[in-house]
């Protein structure tokens, strides 16, 4: 992540490798113009530079700035006050994703409000992201880090608090990120759980980790079958952030298949590879958590991350299995790709138990989500307060979630043949059916069940957004936290 800061300085005394501005719409046989800036406006009209929103276009600087060179972003609006702040989010974060390599960046956002140069600033600090970790340069193409600073041209106390909340944000999203884009064989459930004691090691957090012997003793079924198949045996991670102050507390759960092959019911060889992802929704809880903490939000939060890995190994479990859950429920396994329920139901039961006033948790769990929703934007399902929660937060994230129901008719396919359950129903509604699943380990708890098997892995980059982990919904559920946090103030 950059080092981040804010700077009260005029356009032409920024001190840079680069100055990042925005670029407005022209009309008709108008230039591009760059708003606040006759200078730069003047200087670009005869470069009839394309606005479209995340557009970019590196220059001289002409001489009108101490900055080395500027970087004119697209906005895709004719006029500043029509942009809006996901609208800036990505285009900020599109322009500092092509800095890799360079030192400094400053931002401004001439004549923009202060919650236009707060999306700015965030989005261009979650853009400034690099996974470079296994890149050995050898060869002559040197691996380029992620832009190192980035400043905000700001006037006030609301650009600093901007800014320092920018920093949190990035800081957490890239933590996800790095997990997310860790080999598999570098990142096992033993190691996944390592690395969370090491991330909370200077946080008041609490880590609490079962290996697999206590999980087989504690009666957690769904989390002992999904890792038996692999040498690499599976963990069940609990974090708690006890605030003195705290009046409100939250559960979170994620899903944390360290690698999926889909177990017996093998998957397809072609984009297997991407599986190293399907520990995305842990990695997000966490980053989360680390986020409340280090923003002191006065609200308990209580997170389990499900660790395992699926592999068809010869003690690996089969179609027709009957496992029984941490609950006492029994499962028919029909379908060992159907694992990430399985584990999170457990972890579900125990989030539960705990008498939190809201579960979240968060999965990389169906593809019929992907079918349903593509793959930018993330569904949610559950109680509808837990719905309407993480909705509203969205809106202000600029995360896209879309709330689907739960039919009562598919809850049927869900009864087992020998079992009181089975972990599949009909492939119509597969996303639905899957919630409806969970439904059953989460009681009358106010809930809320985010699948983001689309948005949480990207194949092309977008804004602030590049190939690989996304981070997306890291910065939704930190804002479900902190609204939980300020109504327990009030």
């Amino acid at each position: 992540m950059p080092i981040v800061s804010v700077v009260d300085t005029a356009l032409s005394d920024v001190d840079a490798d680069v100055l990042i501005l925005p670029l407005l719409v022209g009309g008709d046989d108008v230039p591009s113009t760059v708003p606040g800036s006759p200078e730069v406006s003047e200087a670009i009209t005869h470069l009839e530079a394309s606005a479209g929103r995340g557009d970019l276009h590196r220059i001289p600087s002409y001489g009108l700035t101490g900055a080395k060179s500027l970087l004119l972003v697209g906005i895709g609006e004719e006029d500043l006050s029509a942009a809006g702040a996901e609208d800036l989010r990505l285009a900020f974060g599109a322009a500092t994703r092509s800095l890799a390599g360079v030192d400094s960046a400053v931002i401004a956002v001439p004549g923009g409000t202060a919650e236009q140069r707060a999306a700015a600033f965030e989005g261009a600090a979650l853009g400034a992201y690099a996974f470079i970790t296994h890149k050995t340069g050898t060869g002559g193409s040197a691996p380029k880090p992620a832009l190192r600073s980035l400043t905000l041209l700001g006037t006030d106390g609301a650009d600093t608090a901007a800014v320092e909340r920018a920093g949190v944000l990035s800081e957490i999203v890239a933590l996800t990120r790095d997990l997310v884009n860790t080999p598999p064989n570098l990142l096992y459930p033993a190691e996944f759980a390592r690395r969370a004691e090491e991330l909370v090691a200077d946080l008041p957090l609490t880590v609490t980790v079962l290996d697999e012997k206590q999980l087989a003793d504690g009666g957690y079924g769904g989390i002992v079958g999904v890792g038996q198949g692999s040498t690499r045996p599976p963990r069940l991670v609990r974090i708690e952030y006890s605030p003195a102050d705290a009046r409100s507390s939250v559960a979170l759960v994620g899903k944390g298949i360290t690698f999926d092959t889909g177990g017996i019911s093998l998957k397809p060889a072609p984009g297997m590879d991407d599986m190293t992802s399907d520990m995305t929704g842990a990695a997000t809880v966490l980053g989360a958590t680390v986020g409340a903490a280090k923003l002191g939000l006065d609200v308990k939060v209580t997170t389990y991350l499900a660790l395992a890995e699926n592999m068809p190994g010869g003690g690996a479990q089969r179609p027709g299995d009957v496992v029984t859950m941490r609950n006492g429920k029994t499962v028919e396994v029909l379908n060992t790709d159907a694992e990430g329920r399985m584990v999170m139901a457990d972890a579900l039961v125990d989030a539960v138990a705990e008498g939190p006033d809201l579960v979240m948790d968060v999965a990389t769990l169906t593809g019929a989500a992907v079918v349903a929703l593509g793959k930018r934007t993330g569904g949610v399902l559950g109680t509808q307060q837990g719905r309407d929660a993480v909705m509203e937060a969205s809106e202000r994230s600029g995360e896209p979630f879309w709330p689907l129901p739960f039919p009562a008719e598919l809850r049927a396919d869900l009864t087992g043949r020998v079992a009181d359950l089975s972990n599949i129903g009909d492939r119509p509604g597969g996303a639905l059916s899957a919630g409806i699943f969970l439904k059953e380990f989460v009681g009358e708890t106010e809930w809320a069940h985010l699948d983001i098997a689309g948005p949480g892995f990207a194949s092309s980059p977008v804004g602030y957004m590049g190939k690989g982990a996304t981070g997306m919904s890291v910065r939704t559920v930190l804002e479900v936290l902190a609204d939980r946090a300020a109504a327990s103030d009030t």
